[in-house]
């Protein structure tokens, strides 16, 4: 086995085991801090495919902003009340275990319906680069691109001015 096959296992490995602690681990915070490790390793399969700007997004928006904003809604909310156990929380339970297994039993039909994976001999090592989205994004579509960077100069001075006071009020 290859040092990438041995790296494409263990990333898996850690994404199903990080995953499945998201689901079952009791304290929120926690699940969050395995979810932050799911997308760790997910980038690091877009990386493995060749796929860095992917790899770069995913670091960036899923595991830096959004997983922030989680961890804040988590602590706004201080879930640290204790709640008695009702006949709606068993209910709740029952339902995910049975829409989880059917989940399972549809996962489970749609790989036995697929043919072996074969990879062909000419694959381009150059997709996924930054460098090729940059040179499409520049020369293919360069006026939506510009079209896009307006309206949100836009929303920004927009933005700017319905939050700008006026300059008579004061604040104390």
């Amino acid at each position: 086995m290859s040092l990438s096959e041995n790296l494409f296992y263990f990333l898996s490995f850690l994404a199903i085991f990080s995953a499945l602690m998201v689901v079952f681990a009791k304290n929120p915070i926690h699940s969050v801090l395995y979810l932050i490790l799911v997308f760790f390793a997910l980038t690091g399969h877009y990386i493995l495919l060749n796929a860095q700007f992917l790899a770069i997004v995913n670091i960036i928006v899923y595991a830096g902003a959004i997983m922030v904003l989680f961890l804040f809604v988590i602590m706004f909310l201080n879930l640290k009340k204790e709640g008695d156990i009702s006949a709606k929380s068993v209910f709740v339970k029952v339902a995910g275990v049975v829409s989880g297994g059917l989940l399972l039993l549809v996962m489970i039909a749609s790989l036995k319906s697929l043919e072996p994976y074969q990879l062909k001999a000419d694959i381009k090592t150059d997709i996924g680069l930054v460098e090729n989205l940059g040179k499409v994004l520049y020369n293919d579509f360069l006026l939506p691109f510009e079209l896009a960077s307006i309206l949100f100069l836009a929303a920004m001075v927009g933005a700017v001015m319905l939050g700008k006071r006026e300059s008579g009020e004061r604040n104390f």
